[in-house]
């Protein structure tokens, strides 16, 4: 008993600590990730006992569900900030980064892990998949501001618009790796077509179609219908969450990808009435609920880190970690903004900035509930030092380098 009740306090300590933590970040240039992540290395190795097992091998289910509330209620979050209205022309950026950078990411991530690494094909698949997406969890500091912020940067708007769309991008190739592995690591032309045919088209039409029509509804029934009766007018932030789930829930129940149709969603609910004040209160209720959950994440990530999850990295795994961090990333990125006007600072900061998180760990332990991969360990271990790195260059670099941005490129792009 004893044991919950300290559970309980350490939560509360969390949530508490999260309500300043973003102005901590602010006057410190240090992201809150870092501080939880050390607050988990701290509480783990001195109370490794008395605290949940964070070893996501050992809980691979629980790790698949906590990990995918975190990123749908994240996703929410992220498209209900996003004030610029969709256009081929204004998301030109993040659809580069979701198209181009993200294959040729997948694509060299994979080769060197089959050459270099010698993972067999379905494993090295499904580590550039999984490594492939920008997570949006943990890329708060590089993300747009609150709905109706005057002031965006380019270099914000992609990154946030690319961490909603490439979570649901990515599945696809998730989905590819694990029908390699259960085809013992080869694939014959008719499972391609019918990869391509169900989990490429249909799956990505679906999430798409299903999103906006419940975004649609959603939109006209908070701000259609309550204009027309007063008395069923609302604030309530939990609405987003309400929706949040229903989405997912409807979207997944029809084998589309729910990831995809949460992000259309709050977009299309976002622009339906795009300056009316209640997206304030939504974005603020999915905020303080993604907040308490990625503390709670944080710390357990934290655990598991002191707990053994990077004993089987190897010098090789180490490098291949840094390459993809600083090199793979990077180039890719910079590659598929070649040919646009954008600043060339910011095509640094775009490029950089692939912030690597919680998007990943619930890929993983969603591919190896459905498959046999072998290189289980090797492959958590290279997840897990991926995502470490991730969060201390990027966690200690952002809040600097966005300073940098605004003041050296004046002109920001104001919403439609």
């Amino acid at each position: 008993m004893n044991e919950y009740f300290l559970i309980l306090t350490l939560i509360g300590l969390a949530a508490f600590g999260m309500a300043w933590m973003p102005a901590v970040s602010k006057l410190t240039g240090i992201s809150y990730s870092i501080i939880y992540l050390f607050a988990g290395v701290f509480i783990y190795y001195f109370f490794p006992d008395v605290l949940p097992n964070p070893d996501v091998m050992a809980k691979e289910g629980l790790t698949v569900r906590f990990t995918e509330m975190i990123v749908i209620i994240t996703l929410m979050g992220t498209g209900l900030k996003i004030d610029r209205s969709f256009s081929f022309k204004n998301w030109a950026t993040p659809l580069r980064l979701i198209s181009v950078a993200m294959l040729l990411c997948i694509a060299l991530a994979a080769f060197l892990g089959y050459t270099l690494l010698s993972l067999n094909l379905g494993s090295a698949l499904l580590l550039g998949a999984a490594l492939a997406p920008t997570d949006p969890v943990l890329a708060s500091d590089v993300q747009v501001g609150p709905p109706n912020e005057r002031i965006k940067s380019e270099t914000r708007f992609s990154l946030t618009a690319e961490a909603g769309l490439n979570d649901g991008m990515a599945f696809p190739f998730i989905w590819l790796a694990i029908i390699i592995a259960g085809a013992n690591h080869s694939i014959h032309q008719a499972e391609v077509l019918n990869w391509l045919g169900y989990h490429v088209f249909y799956k990505i039409v679906a999430g798409i179609i299903i999103g906006y029509l419940l975004g649609r509804i959603a939109g006209y029934m908070v701000f259609i219908v309550s204009e027309k009766f007063p008395s069923l007018k609302t604030r309530d932030g939990f609405l987003a969450i309400s929706l949040t789930l229903i989405v997912y829930g409807l979207t997944e129940l029809a084998h589309g990808y729910g990831f995809i149709a949460v992000f259309i969603s709050s977009i299309t609910l976002r622009h339906f009435d795009k300056h009316h004040d209640i997206h304030y209160e939504l974005h603020s209720f999915v905020d303080q609920t993604e907040r308490l959950l990625v503390a709670m994440i944080l710390i357990l990530f934290g655990g598991a880190i002191v707990s053994g999850i990077l004993d089987p990295l190897t010098w090789e795994m180490g490098l291949f970690t840094l390459f993809f961090v600083l090199i793979i990333r990077p180039a890719a990125a910079f590659a598929s903004l070649l040919g646009t006007d954008i600043h060339i600072k910011e095509k640094l900061a775009i490029s950089f900035f692939g912030i690597r998180g919680i998007g990943s760990i619930f890929y993983l332990a969603f591919a190896f509930q459905q498959g046999y991969f072998g290189n289980e360990r090797a492959i958590w271990a290279m997840i897990a030092f991926t995502i470490l790195v991730s969060i201390l260059i990027h966690g200690l670099t952002a809040t600097p380098v966005m300073r940098h941005l605004k003041q050296e490129i004046p002109k920001e792009r104001e919403p439609d």
